[in-house]
Order: C-alpha cells, then structure tokens, then sequence
C-alpha cells in the first residue's frame, strides 16, 4: 500500500523507536455531532486464564494491546470526517461517534451495548411498554468484528429495531431476519466464501480433505455448511473435527493432540481450517511443535490475516497457506491519515486542547482504551497492508448509516430540512435493500442485509519468517486463478494432490470400498455399456437400439445388418445361381429341341420339360432371400422355393415308378400299370403332389406366418433384420411332400436291376434322390450353427445344390449322350423295344451275354 513506508519512518521518529511516550489516542475515539455513531472495535484482548477464574461480574481487564481494532477505528474516524466535509451527503450535519473496546469477549462488550441503548441525556435505559418515542444515545452501532459478538448484540440491538452494521461479522445465521431484523454487515456472508472454497477443492481435484472448525459457534456452523457443500460436489471429508480455543488445561490441549493425530492418520494432503484466529493459533502452534507433515490450509477469513497466526513461531513449516478476502477498495491515503493522528497524539499543544474531562461513559465501561496511549512502533509495524479489506468494510459501513439518514431525512443535494431527530427503527426502515457507494464502489443490502462482494484468493508467501499475502485469483461466482502466481511447499512447486484414490480412466467406474465415496477401485464397463459421467459407480446399459465396446464412454447406433447383394456369400451363390440356372435351361432348350427323340420320351416327354421348367424356377426363387427383407418376401421364399420342387420330383416320381414297374412287375400289371403313369393320369400325379404341398404351404403361411424382425441381441454392433422363422418344425413339415416323393424315388429305382442292351435311369434317379437327402440332412445342422445373418445364405445354398444335384445326376448324362452319343439315341437303348423279349429268353433275368450301360 502507497505510504506505508512513510508511515514506518513517521512512527520511528514520532513514537521515539518505542520509548513508550503517553499519547491522547484514547481521548480520540469520541466526537460529538447531531447524530452519534457507537462503534464496538477489537481495541485489546483479555486474558483467557483470567476469565476461567472469574467468580464476580466485575470489570474485565483487556492486557493485550490489538493494531487492527486501532485501524478499524481509525477507519470510522477517517469516514465521518469526510462525510461532514462533504457538501453532498449529509449537507449541514454532522455526525458524532462514540468508540468502545469490546476485548474480543461477550462480556466485556455488553457494558458499551447498555450505554448505547441509554436513553440521550440520561446515562440510563428506561423500561417502557413502548419504546417508539424513545430517543437513545446513538442512532446507529458499527461492528463489533466477530460473528460470536454479533449473535448477541444483534438479538439485543433488534430488541429496539436499532440498526447495526459490522464489518466482519460473516456467519450465516446472522443473515435470518426473524431473529435479526437489524442486522446488516458490509462483508458477504460466510456461504459464499464456503461455496468458494469448494471451487478451490474442485479446481485442483482435492477430494479427499479434512475439515476442521473453531469449537464455537463460528466454526461449527462453517464446517456445517462446508460439508453439506462438500458432499453435494463428491468432496470426500477424512476427518471432521473442532478445535477448542487456546488454553493451558490439560484436557483442552489433549483435544487439540488428538485433533492432529487424527488428521495425520487420515494422510490427507488438504486441510479446511474455518476457525477463529485463537482456535488456528491452538492448532498451529502443536502442528508445529509435534512436526506435523506439511499439508495445504484452506483458511477462513477469520485467521487468514490474523498477526496471532502469521507471526507464530515457525509457521512456514506448516505448508501452504490459501484462503478468501472479499475485495473491497484501497483506501490509499488511510496510512497518511493514521500517521497524521498518531501525530497529534504525540503533540501535547493538540492533547491539552481536548477535554480532559471524563465522560460519563467512562465512569461505567472504564477507559475506552487504554493501551492505546502507550503505544510503540513495534505494536503498529504490522497489519494494515493484510488487514485492508476489514479496513474498507468499516468504512463502507459509516457511508451505509450515513446514507439512510440522508435518505430518511429526505436531504437534497445541498440541504437537510429540519425535523425532528430521526429515531433507529425510523433509519432501520430505509436500510432495507438499500443502495450506496463508498470510494466509487457501488454496494447495496440484500433482502437479508448482505452485501455482494468479489472475493480475492490470497496465498501465503514468505519473506524471511512473516508471510505476506498474494493476490493468486478472484471469485465472483466463477474462480479464476493465477497458476504462475502460486508457491506451493511441495518439490517442483507442483500443486499437491489429495485424493483416496487414482482417477478412473476412460470407460471405468468407481467401486466404492469402505465409507468414504472417494475410497473406490475402478472397474472397467462392459461392452453395451458405458460411463456416463466421472463420478459414475455403475455403468450405464445402452439402449436396445445402441451399442458399445468395453470401457466407452459413450454409446453408439446400432447400423442394420441383412444378407446384402454385395456381400461375398451372396456373390459365390449367385454365380452358383447363374451355373445351375443356365444347366437347367440349356437342358430343357436341348429337350425341346429333341422332343421327339426315344431319348426324350424315355425321360417323360413333356414331363421331363416341365420337370425342368420347374427346376428353373428353384433357382429363381433363391432371389427372394438376399435384400432387405420385406413382408412379402419373407412369405414367398419358403413356398416359391418348394412348390417348383414338388413338380420336379413329382415328374421325377413318375419316372422311377414306370422303371420299377417295368423290371419288377409281371408283364400283365406292367402293361396296366404302365398305361397308366402316362398321359393324363401322369399330369393328375403331378397336379396332386402340388396341390398336396400347396396346401402344406398355405398352413404353414396361415398358421405360422414368417415376419420381417430386428433382433438388437444377436449381433454385437449392428441390428440384425430378418425374416424371423416363427416354427423350425412346421418348416420341416412343408418338406413332407418333397422327401416323401423322394424316398419312394429313391426306394423304386434302389432296388431296380439293370437290363442289358438299354440305359440305365433307375441309376440316375437313385443318384438324384441321395443328392436331395445328402444336401437337406446336413442343411440342418448347419443351419443351426451359423450365424443368424447367414442363415438365408444356407438356404440359398441348399436349394441350389439341390437343384444341381438332380441336373448333374439324373439330366447332364442325357444331354451328354445326346451332344457326343447321338447314335445310341434308339428305341431299343431308351424305349426296350423287344427286351421284354430277351428277358423272358434270359430265364429268370440273371443279365447274362453282353450289356451296354453306356449311360
């Protein structure tokens, strides 16, 4: 602060270095005026010891001497002076002031409490059942600092609705307006500065920490609201204690030892200390005589500036030091304005022009301060640069009295009308959610009579054994820090960590071990899930339509899988497709063009064509299964595909019964038999077979009709859709009709011997059939162990081959013989003609002489 160093070596050459040269400072700290303000200012400090033992209400004795309720009074001093110089506030009056010691003690602050309250021109309180005429001595009270004094003398000044403004007194309960309707402060509230500290814990990931507090009703109330805000933001709490005041009772100082004993068992790095300068003093000083490991201290404001603590002995061993001042103006030339006082103090011209009388207030509370006329430089070389922002809230808090009198007073500008005096309650009744300035800094109390300030983050920083306070980042809602500004006490100046347990990585979870939430194992998320925030402990299930690796942290769309065109499964059994397709009408072209060859009529004639035509369509009907599914393919594919191949055996059954009839049957029956699986009666056997797995079909589509479905399951990453079977065993009784035309082919032309001299169908047909069953036995296994997504694709696979196996068994011969053996396409070979003949001239058809099984 500017001036300081002037007002070192002002004070060196008027106090004498210390000679303790008797001052008038005591006789300053009261003017008259129209209006009197009392103030309550931490002028000295007793004796603890003296108050334990105390057993009369007598008088109580300050010993110590206190710089900064010296200041704070200075301040008020500094303020009134200037408003009665200021043409613009107050125009015409001035205002008086009336400065009491209040020891830092309950008690010792009740006497000037009562004098205040005395009714003006008497020295005495009135009992009145109405106290709305009452006049008393002062219209205001300004202090006292601390939050334990303000809880009493705030219910006992709202008792007369008489306004009282503090400049340090921060506790929350102090913001109820039940209990203190005129209660107003010029700092925030001590909810602000906590909600502040938590940021600082969570800037720095520190969420394992200890918290302690002042075993009074300051402390206990901060560490209260600092755990509820702790909690809501994850901030683990290690341990959670009070810390009694300072004394030498053995029990108290056991407390203090134990305090530390648990904090070092806790092995936190952070310590949240919210407690009175006495109470940190306590702790302190033992952390220091029992070498307790250097942690960061999160101060409140009581102590963060407290020279109690600053100059202890040794105290750069405790750590790192943070804490929050609210901001506040400068007031740049207070240090010339204390050192101008102290030097009239010093003037005994100046001194002997002050009445030397002692007023009637001294004869009650006693000497308002009397270690203030034996002050040395070495009692006032500290404290005002640390202590400027409680100097500025003193201030403030004469400008905010001074203007609710100047607004119930209704003052213009340049005059105040006459009336008469204002009463407290009357100025009580404009401070509500008023508006003022101090030093161009606007402010205004809020319904609870709070002001809203910025605050500083200050850090501790050493200069030889005292520490200094640096500016490190603001709060206004938002921290803000200064990183390069900072000085930690740990190796490479790295800001410590404290915490139970690492961070999780990605797609981790926490598993929480013991009581504490920060006390965790990280556990990895499974694939389907994910981590949705850090502070998770479960993984998150992806919806139906999503999915996810292990440990993701998010979900992703599940892409639609089917039997696509451009897969390569698809691509092979389309080339098998366009192989079996183009044997099945090559062959039927070459059949019709040989239509009336014996070949042709020995395989059915127009039969055989039509055998062909549907086996074709077998083919065609594997086009249904690749794609998109649709409602309609999914119902055509399975009677598409089965219909033509129940005409094809059904011509093939045809076949094989005329060739058994013929070798196995007596002639008479043959030739009965024979005329019969020709012609008409033929067509009538093959419309009944398809009629017969038509009706097959329409059941299965009826009863268990196949649907278009997306299966979320079956597929890791993609949504299988498919055509979802919805009986396997109706499907396999739409086979019926097809296995049994093909067992009775087979079991005919099975036990069939061959005839010399002529072509052997029976063999080509026995052929077929065991292609058919070879391909749609092993089709259900395999079927049953691929995957969904290729299940169409074994379908598609198993009618080809099936169509394939009857073309290369029981067609491709013919057409071979027909291409290359044009000459063994004779009735004899084909038709028998005659054999009937050399069978019966064979015996009992033993095939002896030559044959000719060129097919």
């Amino acid at each position: 602060m500017p001036g300081l160093a002037v007002l070192g070596l002002g004070l060196a050459a008027l106090l004498g270095l210390g000679t303790g040269t008797s001052l008038c400072l005591s006789r300053q700290l009261r003017m008259q005026g129209d209006y009197i303000l009392g103030g309550l200012f931490p002028l000295g400090i007793a004796e603890e010891a003296g108050l334990r033992h105390r057993t009369q209400p007598n008088g109580i004795v300050c010993t110590r001497f206190s710089s900064l309720g010296l200041f704070l009074a200075m301040a008020v001093k500094m303020a009134v002076e200037e408003i009665n110089n200021s043409s613009t506030l107050l125009p015409g009056l001035y205002l008086g002031y009336d400065l009491f010691d209040t020891c830092s003690e309950p008690m010792a602050t009740m006497k000037p409490s009562l004098t205040f309250l005395a009714e003006a021109g008497n020295g005495s309180i009135a009992a009145y059942c109405n106290y709305t005429q009452y006049q008393p001595r002062v219209l205001a009270v300004i202090g006292p600092h601390s939050s334990e004094l303000a809880l009493i003398t705030g219910k006992f000044f709202s008792f007369f609705l008489m306004p009282q403004v503090s400049y340090g007194a921060s506790m929350d309960r102090l913001s109820n307006r039940e209990t203190f309707p005129s209660f107003f402060r010029t700092v925030p509230s001590d909810r602000v500065q906590l909600e502040a500290m938590v940021k600082l814990l969570q800037k720095f990931e520190w969420n394992w920490v200890a918290a302690l507090g002042s075993d009074d009703e300051y402390g206990r109330e901060g560490l209260s609201i600092f755990s509820g805000l702790a909690n809501a933001q994850n901030i683990c709490i290690a341990h959670e204690g009070l810390v009694p005041l300072l004394s030498a009772d053995a029990l108290q100082l056991g407390k203090v030892l134990d305090v530390l004993h648990q904090v070092n068992q806790s092995n936190v790095q952070v310590v949240v200390l919210f407690a009175s300068s006495q109470a940190a003093h306590a702790l302190l000083r033992y952390s220091i005589h029992h070498s307790l490991s250097p942690k960061v201290w999160v101060a409140s404001e009581a102590w963060l500036t407290s020279d109690l603590v600053m100059t202890l002995p040794g105290i750069a061993q405790v750590g790192t030091v943070l804490g929050f001042l609210q901001r506040g103006v400068q007031l740049s030339e207070f240090s010339q304005y204390v050192e101008t006082h102290l030097a009239l103090a010093s003037d005994p011209a100046f001194c002997a022009s002050l009445d030397d009388k002692p007023d009637l207030e001294e004869h009650v509370v006693g000497p308002r301060c009397p270690h203030c006329d034996h002050i040395t430089l070495r009692n006032l070389s500290t404290g005002l640069l640390q202590n400027h922002h409680q100097i500025f809230a003193t201030y403030a808090a004469v400008y905010s009295v001074a203007q609710a009198l100047h607004n119930t007073l209704r003052c213009s500008p340049t005059s105040c009308p006459t009336q008469e005096p204002v009463r407290p309650w009357q100025l009580l009744e404009n401070m509500y959610n008023m508006s003022f300035r101090a030093r161009g800094l606007a402010l205004q109390f809020d319904a609870s009579g709070n002001v809203d300030m910025e605050y500083d983050l200050k850090m501790w920083v050493w200069q030889r054994s005292t520490p200094r306070l640096r500016t490190v980042g603001t709060f206004n809602g938002s921290l803000w820090l200064q990183p390069s500004q900072m000085h930690w006490h740990t190796p490479g100046n790295q800001a410590p960590t404290s915490q139970c347990s690492r961070q999780c990585e990605e797609g981790q979870v926490r598993r929480v071990k013991g009581f504490h939430s920060c006390c965790y194992d990280c556990v990895d998320c499974e694939a389907g899930s994910y981590r949705q925030s850090l502070d998770d402990f479960a993984c998150t299930r992806c919806g139906q339509d999503q999915w996810s690796p292990e440990r993701s942290t998010r979900c992703f769309p599940r892409r639609p899988r089917f039997l696509a065109w451009g897969e390569p499964a698809v691509l092979l059994l389309l080339l098998l497709l366009s192989l079996a397709l183009s044997l099945a009408l090559a062959t039927l072209g070459l059949f019709i063009y040989h239509r009336d060859s014996p070949l042709v009529q020995a395989s059915g004639g127009p039969l055989a064509c039509f055998g062909l035509a549907c086996l074709g369509l077998v083919c065609l009907s594997v086009l249904l299964f690749p794609g998109w599914p649709s409602p309609a393919s999914c119902l055509a594919q399975q009677p598409l595909a089965h219909l033509p191949l129940t005409g094809c055996l059904s011509t093939l059954f045809l076949q094989a019964a005329d060739t058994f009839v013929e070798s196995e049957l007596p002639p008479s029956w043959a030739t009965w038999l024979h005329g019969h699986l020709q012609g008409p009666w033929a067509w009538l056997v093959v419309l009944l077979a398809i009629l017969m797995e038509a009706v097959l079909c329409a059941w299965y589509l009826v009863a268990f009709p196949p649907e278009v479905v997306t299966d979320w399951t079956v597929l890791p990453t993609e949504a299988l859709v498919h055509c979802h079977v919805r009986s396997w065993v109706s499907l396999g009784l739409v086979h019926i009709t097809n296995a049994s035309l093909a067992f009775l082919c087979f079991l005919g032309t099975f036990l069939v011997q061959s005839q010399p001299g002529r072509y052997n169908q029976a063999r080509g047909l026995t052929f077929a059939m065991l292609a058919y069953f070879i391909t749609w036995v092993s089709f259900v296994p395999l079927l049953t162990n691929v995957q969904v997504v290729y299940q169409p694709a074994v379908q598609m696979g198993a009618i080809l081959l099936c169509a394939l196996g009857i073309l290369a068994a029981f067609h491709l011969p013919k057409c071979y013989l027909l291409l290359w053996w044009p000459r063994l396409n004779t009735p004899e070979f084909f038709l028998g003609a005659g054999s009937r003949d050399t069978r019966d001239m064979g015996g009992s058809g033993s095939g002896e002489g030559p044959q000719r099984n060129e097919g």
